[in-house]
């Protein structure tokens, strides 16, 4: 995997710049997840793709994955979730949208570390939970 330098210590960068490069990577898991699955057209798949990737979704994985981070991966995941985002999501709850944020701050910050055996895990183990909603 290809990860560009953004700081040498990661605890340097706000909890919102790892959280929208978490965002950005979740997609691209997602969407490659949703591709595997279905050969269907694009508007289709794209479809597909936001059961995964909304705040509600999100927030439901990182609930159930919150036991299982280790010591510094929650810590990235609680300054994601307490940070101050300037904007809200208008389809889900507040909460669900904190949880959401610190999810992607957790998935920016294993990508960044080049954490990818832990990164691939947490999020294969997000779809699960997410699909096993319905």
């Amino acid at each position: 995997m290809i990860v560009p330098f953004i700081a040498s210590d990661l605890r340097e960068i706000n909890s919102s710049s790892l959280a929208y490069i978490g965002d950005a990577v979740y997609e691209l898991y997602s969407r490659c997840h949703v591709s595997l699955r279905s050969s269907s057209q694009s508007g289709k798949m794209h479809k597909m793709t936001i059961k995964y990737v909304s705040a509600q979704s999100q927030a439901l994985a990182i609930r159930a994955l919150e036991p299982e981070l280790t010591e510094t991966e929650a810590d990235f995941f609680r300054r994601g979730k307490n940070s101050n985002p300037g904007t809200m999501a208008k389809n889900s709850s507040p909460a669900d949208y904190m949880y959401a944020t610190g999810f992607e701050a957790l998935v920016g910050y294993l990508f960044l570390n080049n954490e990818e055996e832990r990164l691939e895990y947490i999020i294969h183990k997000a779809f699960e939970v997410i699909d096993s909603e319905g």
